[in-house]
C-alpha cells in the first residue's frame, strides 16, 4: 500500500479525536487525523508528521495525518484505514476463492469472510501503534468493540469457522504483539481465559 502524496509537517495540537492543527510551509493548518486512539505517546507537541492530500471535494480539511515520528525516530503509520487496506491486499495473493470485506457474523461486522473449498475463514484485524521498548501492544485505549469481536470469533470458531485475530503493525522494529492487560484487562481475558 502506497500513499500518492506526503507531505511532511510538524504537530502543534489535538483539538479532539479528529482535529489537529499542524505547521506546514510557515502556516498553521487544520488536518483531519486518521485514528481515534488517542496515540498520546506519539502526537507530541513538535514532533514531525506526514499528511496526504486525498482531494476529496467538499471535506472541511484539505489534509489526513496519517504518520508520526516517534521521539526515538521510529516512524509510526497511524491510518486506521492502512492495516485493514494491507491485508485485503495481502488476502488477494493467498489463494481464497473468496475474500468479502465487512462480513456481518452473529451480533458483529468482521473485518474479512474467505473461503477455500469448503473451508470457512473469518479473520479480525487490529492496528497496533502502541509500542514500548519493542513490544507491541494492544489496544492503546478501551475497546469493548474489540473485546466483542474475539467472543464472536470463539464462537464461529466453535460453530467450524477458521478464526483469525491478525495484529497489523504500524511501525519497524517490533516483532511481537500483546494485550495491554494494563490499558484493558478485559480483552487480554478475551483473548487468554485464564489471565486473571
Amino acid at each position: 500500500m502506497k500513499y500518492d502524496n506526503i507531505t511532511k509537517a510538524r504537530f502543534i495540537n489535538r483539538s479532539n479525536r479528529f482535529i489537529a492543527e499542524v505547521e506546514m510551509d510557515g502556516h498553521k493548518e487544520i488536518v483531519h487525523v486518521k485514528n481515534t486512539g488517542r496515540c498520546k505517546e506519539l502526537l507530541i507537541s513538535g514532533c514531525e508528521v506526514w499528511l496526504t492530500a486525498p482531494g476529496t471535494p467538499d471535506r472541511k480539511t484539505k489534509y489526513d495525518l496519517v504518520a508520526v515520528r516517534k521521539g526515538d525516530g521510529i516512524i509510526f503509520n497511524i491510518d486506521s484505514q492502512a492495516p485493514n487496506n494491507v491485508v485485503k491486499e495481502w488476502l488477494e495473493s493467498q489463494n481464497y476463492d473468496r475474500v468479502i470485506p465487512e462480513y456481518t457474523y452473529g451480533d458483529s461486522r468482521i473485518d474479512f469472510y474467505m473461503e477455500r473449498g469448503e473451508e470457512k475463514f473469518l479473520l479480525e484485524v487490529k492496528a497496533c501503534t502502541l509500542e514500548v521498548d519493542g513490544i507491541g501492544y494492544f489496544p492503546d485505549a478501551p475497546t469493548v468493540r474489540g473485546v466483542k469481536h474475539i467472543h464472536e470469533l470463539i464462537k464461529a470458531r466453535k460453530a467450524g469457522y477458521h478464526a483469525i485475530l491478525a495484529f497489523v503493525i504500524q511501525m519497524d522494529g517490533v516483532t511481537e504483539v500483546r494485550p495491554n492487560i494494563r490499558m484493558h484487562p478485559e480483552f487480554g481475558e478475551a483473548i487468554y481465559p485464564s489471565i486473571r
